[in-house]
């Protein structure tokens, strides 16, 4: 210890209680720096040239400490031996964090970035083509009427009957009661209609948690209102397009179908069944909204080499298809959804089958038990009739025909030029579109390109360097008795099978009649914004009104298009 400092040299004193005091001071900042080096801070000026400018680890800064000659001999054994033990446990502790980190370590997720791109992407169709299209007009009251002159003497419409013109000297008429040298009086029919005025709202609602948490990646709340008016706007699509009323002088629900069973012989290209017994039963099928109620459940036994095929006996007026349950158990909680049938007959094969075209399909466990139809789906007390259900009406007028197939190959398109021929010979109507399902638009150009005699040409038009493009689609129909050209519309939401004739005006002057087709709203479209009764913000749109078709008689539905 020859070489040991004096303790004047330490502290600058010979005072031992000086020294005593001023030996404490250097404990305690020595202990604060150990601490601040070990946690990467700046340490106290008297220590700092004691210790390296930059701490990469705690590890280094105790080893700077230790390591140092001057402050190792001032210290006693048992300070140094205590520095020494926390060295090495800072050692072990740093040897196992170097060895542990990675992507799942000490975090599940890892010590990694989250590349989030805001805001959400709203991947959701929105198309309205009707809703664009038809006039929207302004209502007041609480209905729509209108008077309607359907026909008089020489229209042929109206059921009116026709009259000789033909007079002579001596012909009379009555007027009230005398009589007159008058030719004969023209008759007259007409009807009036009215339409009640319905009410719809959709609303949403967003926390004040989601709106304020969500700050930084997206706006909660304005997305809950632009989602409530899209909303709105599809669902008054669907309306125009399948709704159903229940007032009077609209479609109503549609009624429950019959149906009848049997097991036959397995087709080419079909599966068998199992051979036991199953019990089945069948809806009427109202599109976007709904459903008849169920009819009356039926079984039969099929054996090995057969499969099952369900027929609709009578046609329900307005179904747009037919919803099929099957099961191999009694009760409307064991019959499952199986397809839908746009025409009157389907057909249930084996499990393996992998048919879902043609109005087939193969026997399933999981779809929907028939107890989603315990009650009628099909119309609404607060909703109107939409296109398909004022034109499928018995009394409408309209040209309804109803094929059951896939469209002609040998005569592509005469399935729309019979509902031409029959709505010119009715009211001379002159149609100016058809709307058709996507597959069904398919199935049509399909029918064009294969044709046994077609008379159509295609052309298939070649690139620069010798590429062909393939494919080819109808864009319209010519219809062949008034020479017009129709054209073809994928409707978005239009349910298979069914395909809709449409008139927007009418090929005759002076009908009063601007548009066959109007929507009146005593209000349309306002969105509400509801006082902050609790910890959200709640919103609503409204709007009143109902759909007008002036003339159903100048349209015309192709019914029972078999999937292809």
């Amino acid at each position: 210890m020859a070489n040991a400092p004096k303790v004047a040299d330490l502290y600058g004193t010979t005072d031992t209680r000086e020294a005593a005091s001023r030996h404490e001071d250097y404990l305690a900042t020595l202990s604060d720096s150990i601490g601040k080096g070990i946690r990467g801070e700046s340490v106290p000026p008297m220590m700092a040239e004691l210790m390296p400018a930059r701490q990469p680890s705690a590890t280094q800064a105790i080893e700077s400490i230790v390591n140092n000659e001057s402050i190792a001999k001032s210290m006693s054994p048992d300070a140094l031996a205590s520095l020494n033990t926390a060295l090495e446990s800072q050692r072990a502790v740093s040897g196992d964090i170097m060895k542990d980190l990675s992507l799942t370590n000490p975090i599940s997720t890892g010590l990694v970035a989250f590349d989030l791109e805001a805001p959400a992407k709203l991947l959701t169709p929105r198309p309205t083509p009707l809703r664009n299209k038809i006039a929207r007009k302004k209502g007041v009251g609480t209905s729509h009427r209108i008077k309607v002159i359907s026909g008089f003497t020489g229209t042929g419409t109206g059921g009116v009957g026709q009259t000789f013109p033909g007079i002579s000297d001596s012909t009379t008429t009555t007027f009230g009661s005398i009589n007159y040298l008058r030719g004969p009086k023209i008759s007259y029919a007409g009807y009036d209609k009215s339409f009640n005025y319905k009410q719809f709202s959709l609303s949403d609602s967003v926390p004040f948690s989601a709106q304020f948490q969500g700050q930084g990646y997206q706006d909660i709340r304005q997305l809950s209102q632009t989602s409530v008016l899209y909303a709105s706007m599809l669902m008054e699509e669907r309306m125009l397009l399948m709704g159903r009323g229940t007032d009077s002088g609209m479609s109503g629900a549609l009624s429950a179908p019959t149906f009848t069973l049997a097991a036959t012989t397995t087709g080419t290209g079909q599966v068998d069944l199992a051979a036991t017994t199953y019990y089945v039963n069948v809806t009427a099928d109202a599109g976007s909204f709904g459903e008849s109620v169920l009819g009356t459940e039926a079984s039969v036994a099929v054996g090995s080499g057969k499969v099952l095929t369900v027929t609709i006996s009578a046609p329900v007026t307005g179904a747009l298809g037919y919803n099929i349950y099957v099961g191999t158990s009694t009760g409307n909680a064991n019959v499952k959804y199986q397809g839908r049938t746009t025409g009157t007959t389907f057909v249930v094969q084996g499990a393996a089958s992998t048919t879902t075209t043609g109005n087939t399909a193969p026997l399933t466990t999981t779809g929907a038990a028939a107890t989603r139809a315990a009650s009628d789906t099909s119309a609404y007390a607060t909703g109107y009739d939409g296109i398909l259900p004022q034109l499928l009406a018995s009394n409408s007028g309209a040209a309804v025909k109803n094929i059951n197939s896939t469209f002609s190959n040998s005569n592509p398109g005469v399935e729309f030029q019979n509902i031409f021929s029959s709505m010119y010979d009715s009211v001379k109507a002159d149609p100016d579109e058809i709307l058709l399902n996507g597959a069904d638009r398919k199935q049509l150009s399909d029918s064009i390109k294969g044709a046994a005699n077609s008379n159509y040409r295609l052309t298939i038009k070649q690139d620069e360097i010798g590429g062909a493009i393939l494919g080819d689609v109808v864009t319209g129909l010519q219809n062949e008795v008034t020479g017009k050209g129709v054209s073809l519309t994928v409707h978005p939401w239009l349910p298979q099978g069914v395909a809709p004739v449409m008139s927007y005006t009418l090929p005759i002057p002076d009908t009063n009649v601007s548009d066959v087709w109007s929507v009146f709203n005593t209000q349309d479209y306002m969105s509400i914004e509801w006082p902050v009764t609790q910890f959200a913000y709640e919103t609503s749109t409204y709007w009143n009104g109902t759909f007008v078709c002036y003339a159903p008689a100048w349209n015309g539905v192709l019914t029972g298009i078999a999937s292809a």
